[in-house]
């Protein structure tokens, strides 16, 4: 008798890669079991093409939906879901789909997959209540550059070289004019999102660097140090002041290097 571990794998085994030698000795009734399974098999398939579809309109509507579907089913025979929910399935499709066949012609596709991917991941954010200039008007300027911040949850930084977020602001806007020429250039966004909203805006690359960096979990001052080397001209409290009154802020702590706080 095998046991449930057994039984899930060989089902898994036979929906998921299409071997269902294991399972077969298991299926009872009817004039044909395998031909039942098949038809779990195929729902399975067609229901992760369909999420993916759902996942990248924009993609879509680049591309076409026959490129997208192709590469969808091929990308869900090789890359199975690792996690439960189907919402955070395909985070690797920007990259498999860019190195499908003809996508060399469009070098520019990765890049606007992968925005449309982070879009479509903080756009669900639900905003936290931001800090004030006064809530962190306590902390000693001494340790202003031990401090580390807290950002919103909604807030991603991307860079991208070509310039895809005029790209797909055209489809979000729905305001695609007769003739678009893609530039290429160094593209610093920030993009925000929350309960649905979307908004994204350039950079530069300073302060790209800077908030990419708090973001990541840096201190100020090693936030500061990589934007100067950028633009010696870059006031870091100005850019800190700025992101505060910006909404982007929900918590500040210093971490003094020996640990202590």
């Amino acid at each position: 008798m095998p046991t449930l571990t057994e039984i899930q794998e060989g089902i898994r085994q036979a929906v998921v890669v299409g071997d269902d030698a294991a399972v077969a000795p298991w299926l009872v009734g009817g004039r044909d079991g395998r031909k039942r399974l098949a038809i779990h098999r195929r729902h399975y398939h067609a229901s992760l093409v369909s999420a993916l579809l759902d996942r990248f309109p924009a993609t879509v509507w680049l591309v076409g939906t026959a490129c997208v579907a192709e590469a969808a089913r091929r990308f869900v025979q090789r890359r199975p879901p690792t996690r439960p929910c189907i919402a955070e399935y395909g985070e690797d499709f920007p990259a498999f789909l860019a190195a499908e066949r003809g996508a060399a012609d469009l070098p520019y596709l990765r890049s606007f997959v992968e925005l449309e991917w982070h879009l479509g991941e903080i756009s669900l954010a639900v905003t936290r209540p931001p800090l004030g200039q006064a809530d962190l008007s306590s902390i000693d300027p001494a340790t202003l550059a031990d401090l580390r911040i807290t950002v919103q949850p909604g807030l991603h930084y991307f860079h991208a070289e070509w310039n895809v977020d005029t790209l797909i602001r055209l489809y979000l806007t729905n305001d695609a004019p007769d003739r678009f020429l893609l530039e290429r250039g160094d593209a610093w966004v920030e993009l925000r999102g929350a309960r649905g909203d979307l908004r994204f805006r350039r950079l530069t690359h300073s302060g790209f660097t800077f908030r990419s960096a708090l973001s990541a979990g840096r201190s100020l001052g090693d936030a500061a140090v990589a934007a100067l080397d950028l633009d010696a001209a870059f006031d870091a409290g100005d850019a800190l002041a700025t992101l505060i009154a910006d909404g982007l802020v929900t918590a500040g702590e210093v971490h003094h290097p020996g640990g202590t706080q």
